[in-house]
């Protein structure tokens, strides 16, 4: 079965954005991907907290997340060559849709104080960035499982160039955006 997302894209979403946009319904605007990451930050050294993210991460996803390793040597920040610096999924095809819609209708709205995300996130060729505080906010996350909370990054890919097209696209998706007003 479908995500119920995707199936929200195709009969509504796509359909709006065709009409609003374009003119070739094969340059529609569409997600392409969603990159979760975390910086391990002092946790590098300590591997059972780094297994302890990755899990979590691997949890929140649907999918097994990725240990980065440090490339090279840095003195300032006593890393040494490939230690673990942080962990990575990425998300495609229907984990992304699911992801997403997990994201918008149940993680989001548990953020206490949430008036949105900020609408200066976007890169200028129609990817979105934001980040999480704490990842207690996804329901599938145990607090007794945790050895402490840290934060994430979350990045959306789209299909387009153009930030207009890419708000409008997550607009419709569910995302929601701080107001201008407030």
């Amino acid at each position: 079965m479908a995500a119920r997302l995707f199936e929200r894209y195709k009969s509504e979403i796509k359909p709006a954005l065709e009409a609003e946009f374009v003119q070739n319904k094969m340059l529609t605007a569409s997600l392409e991907k969603v990159t979760i990451s975390v910086g391990a930050g002092m946790a590098m050294k300590d591997t059972k907290l780094m297994q302890n993210i990755n899990d979590t991460i691997s949890l929140i996803a649907g999918q097994k997340a990725v240990t980065i390793n440090s490339k090279k040597s840095v003195a300032g920040f006593k890393v040494r060559e490939d230690m673990p610096v942080g962990v990575k999924v990425t998300l495609r095809g229907e984990r992304m849709y699911e992801f997403m819609d997990k994201l918008c209708s149940i993680a989001l709205p548990r953020v206490k104080d949430f008036r949105g995300l900020n609408k200066n996130g976007f890169d200028g060729y129609g990817n979105f960035n934001f980040g999480l505080t704490e990842q207690l906010m996804f329901p599938e996350v145990e607090y007794d499982n945790i050895i402490t909370t840290h934060g994430m990054n979350i990045s959306i890919t789209t299909s387009t160039n153009s930030d207009e097209q890419a708000f409008r696209l997550l607009e419709l998706v569910g995302v929601p955006f701080t107001r201008k007003d407030s």
